[in-house]
């Protein structure tokens, strides 16, 4: 029972560090792009967030 036991924790351990191994990169990318508080409006972006608050509030 405890070997079973053992090779089940050796098995799962291995599971979890391969998973943080190909999540990891993934999630250091999108925390470096996450600096602001939200999409920058500036230009055409801004034009659009207006419009888009004004045809919502009538």
């Amino acid at each position: 029972m405890t070997a079973a036991l053992t090779n089940t924790a050796a098995t799962l351990l291995r599971i979890l560090a391969l998973s943080a191994m190909m999540i990891a990169p993934v999630g250091g990318l999108a925390w470096s792009n996450a600096g602001g508080l939200g999409i920058e409006k500036q230009g055409a972006g801004l034009v659009l967030f207006v419009t888009l608050q004004r045809q919502s509030m009538s």
